[in-house]
């Protein structure tokens, strides 16, 4: 691995403690990787072929020439004084085919790695300035011993309502490096009035980054993230 670039500006970034958020020491990112500019249009970029991706064009519909049934014209062309009309498959009767209906289809667009890159370290950059980028030294998860199942999972609940309402943190999203069970469970008995989001850092978007009030994400989440997305640099 080449040396790091000496005349690239570092970015100070405090390592909190979770969940009690107190600061611990600091550490230095690239600007290259925590203080790019604003770029809207490159987000809207990313965003946009993430929804591609995720699109599911499965309609599909007959054609004419699909459907089953005999290709024997209905009635003559000429003397009936009626329209002109060829099999029963014709989409103007029903059982007929669909006229220009829809097929599957690929709704994903093409997006150069390297920009797709850039919009991720663009998007942690913008939460960082905003003041919304939120990075733990250890792993984000709660843990309570010595209590059944159940009640263990409500004191998790009780401390992360807590935790939520002392830093003002409702509508955060908690990115990992992995599975957290404690937290998980907390998550799931926390109610409708606490919306928080938990997602692994492997299946962190460009959306999903700027999505919510507050991102807290653990060190070794964020340093996997600028690992995948550090080859334009």
């Amino acid at each position: 691995q080449p040396p790091a670039n000496p005349f690239i500006q570092q970015v100070e970034c405090a390592l909190r403690a979770f969940p009690s958020l107190e600061p611990t020491r600091i550490i230095s990112y690239p600007s290259t990787h925590l203080l790019l500019p604003l770029r809207k249009d490159i987000l809207h970029r990313a965003v946009i072929f993430e929804g591609d991706s995720k699109r599911y064009g499965i309609a599909n519909t007959k054609w004419r020439s699909e459907v089953a049934g005999s290709g024997r014209k209905v009635r003559p062309q000429k003397g009936t004084g009626r329209a002109r009309l060829g099999d029963r498959k014709s989409p103007s009767l029903n059982g007929g085919g669909v006229a220009f209906g829809p097929k599957p289809r690929d709704f994903s667009t093409e997006l150069p790695q390297k920009v797709y890159d850039l919009a991720f370290r663009t998007a942690l950059s913008h939460r960082y300035r905003q003041g919304e980028l939120i990075v733990t030294d250890g792993n984000i998860d709660l843990i309570l011993d010595g209590s059944e199942a159940q009640q263990n999972k409500e004191h998790l609940a009780d401390l992360l309502r807590k935790l939520l309402d002392w830093n003002d943190l409702r509508g955060t999203t908690f990115v990992t490096s992995g599975p957290r069970t404690g937290l998980i469970a907390a998550l799931s008995a926390t109610g409708p009035n606490y919306p928080v989001r938990f997602l692994q850092s492997k299946d962190v978007e460009v959306k999903s980054l700027l999505e919510g009030r507050r991102l807290i994400i653990e060190r070794n989440a964020l340093t996997g993230i600028f690992k995948r997305h550090e080859d334009d640099v």
